[in-house]
C-alpha cells in the first residue's frame, strides 16, 4: 500500500459502488466500479494511497456500507448530504464517474456537506419508528375512505365522537349504505381492525428495545411527552451532544422560522422547509398539549403571546422551537451512555 495521501468518492447502488480515488493535487489516479462488498471496495481504495477522507452520498444501503468501512477497515468515511451535493454539480449530464468524482473532490478541498452516520442501534430504531409512522398513516387513510363512502351515500352522522366503540356500531348495523359500499365498509373496517394490531404489536416492539434507555427514560419523565414522542425525538436525533447548540437542534428538527428578508423587508415565511416530517409532526402535537397545560414556562409563554395578537399556530411552534432548545441544554450529556445502553438492547 502506497503513503500517498489520496481521497475517495463513493458513488452507492445495489449491486455496484463507483469508486474514485484523487491525489492531493486533484488528478484522476482510478474511477472504477466495483462490487458492492467492504473489502473490495476498501482494497482497491487502499491500492493507490492512504485515504485521507472518504466520501459516500446518503442513500438507502449506504450508511451500513459506511460503518462496515469505518469500524472494519478503519477509514475515515463521511455521509455526504445528497440535496447539497446534487446542488453543486456542475454538468447537466448525471453519470456515476461524475458523481463519485465529484464526491471524492469534494473530501479533497474538505467542502463536503456531510451528515452525521448514525450508528446500527440507532439506525435500527429509526425503521421501528418509521414503521409505526407508515402504519399510523394508512389507518388514517382507511378512516378517510370510510368517510367518504358515507358521504358519497349521503348517510348523516349519528353525532358523538367518531371512531369510538359507540360510532363503530352504528357504522356496523346502519341500512343507509347501497350494498357494495356496505361491503367495502365492512372491507376497510377489517383493515382497520388490523392496523390497529400491528400498530400495537410495533409498539410493544419499540417499548422493549429502549426499555432500559437512560434519554427515554428521561423523556419520559417530562410533562406532555409519551412514548411515541419520546422514541421518534431518540431516534431521528439519535445524539443530543452532537449540536453544539440549541437552536441548531431546533433547525434540524424543522420548528424554526424561515427566514424571507430582502432589502427594507424584514418577515418570516413559516417553519423551514427541513428536518423529518414526522419528527417536526410530534414536536407541533407536543407543543398543543404543553400549552393546555395549566401552569408552567410553556403555559405562560404562550399566554403572553396569544394576548399580543400571535395567532395559535404560531404559538405552537414557538412554544416547540424553546422546548426543543431547552432539551438540548437538559439531556446533550447524557447520550453518549444511552448509546451503549441503546446497542446492547438490540
Amino acid at each position: 500500500m502506497s503513503s500517498l495521501p489520496t481521497f475517495v468518492g463513493l458513488d452507492y447502488h445495489q449491486d455496484l459502488v463507483q469508486v474514485c480515488v484523487l491525489d492531493s493535487e486533484g488528478r484522476t489516479l482510478a474511477n472504477r466500479s466495483v462490487r458492492n462488498e467492504a473489502d473490495l471496495i476498501a482494497r482497491f481504495a487502499l491500492q493507490h494511497g492512504t485515504p485521507q477522507r472518504v466520501a459516500i452520498e446518503a442513500c438507502c444501503g449506504a450508511a451500513d456500507l459506511a460503518e462496515e468501512l469505518v469500524t472494519h477497515r478503519n477509514l475515515p468515511v463521511q455521509l455526504a448530504h445528497p440535496g447539497y451535493v446534487a446542488r453543486m454539480k456542475r454538468s447537466p449530464d448525471k453519470t456515476d464517474l461524475a458523481d463519485a468524482q465529484l464526491l471524492a473532490d469534494l473530501a479533497r478541498v474538505n467542502y463536503l456537506p456531510s451528515v452525521w452516520l448514525a450508528p446500527e442501534a440507532t439506525r435500527q430504531l429509526r425503521r421501528l419508528v418509521r414503521h409505526r409512522a407508515q402504519l399510523v398513516r394508512r389507518r388514517r387513510d382507511v378512516k378517510l375512505r370510510i368517510r367518504g363512502l358515507l358521504r358519497e351515500n349521503r348517510v348523516p352522522s349519528p353525532g358523538g365522537t367518531p371512531w369510538t366503540k359507540k360510532w363503530l356500531t352504528w357504522l356496523q348495523e346502519t341500512d343507509d349504505l347501497a350494498p357494495s359500499d356496505r361491503w367495502l365498509v365492512e372491507d376497510h373496517l377489517e383493515e382497520l381492525t388490523s392496523l390497529g394490531r400491528r400498530i400495537r404489536a410495533v409498539e410493544a416492539k419499540i417499548r422493549h428495545t429502549v426499555e432500559d434507555d437512560p434519554v427515554v427514560a428521561k423523556l419520559l419523565t417530562m410533562p406532555g411527552v409519551g412514548l411515541v414522542t419520546a422514541v421518534t425525538l431518540r431516534a431521528e436525533i439519535g445524539r443530543f451532544d452532537r449540536f453544539t447548540r440549541g437552536k441548531q437542534l431546533a433547525r434540524f428538527c424543522g420548528v424554526t422560522p424561515r427566514n424571507a428578508s430582502s432589502g427594507q423587508r424584514q418577515a418570516d415565511a413559516g417553519l423551514i422547509k427541513a428536518g423529518n416530517p414526522d419528527l417536526r409532526t410530534v414536536l407541533i402535537e407536543l407543543g398543543h398539549r404543553l400549552i393546555r397545560q395549566t401552569s408552567g414556562p410553556w403555559t405562560k409563554l404562550a399566554t403572553g403571546m396569544l394576548s399580543r395578537g400571535k395567532p395559535k399556530n404560531v404559538v405552537v411552534a414557538a412554544v416547540a422551537n424553546r422546548w426543543v432548545r431547552w432539551l438540548h441544554h437538559e439531556l446533550r450529556r447524557e447520550t453518549p451512555q444511552a448509546d451503549r445502553v441503546l446497542e446492547q438492547a438490540v
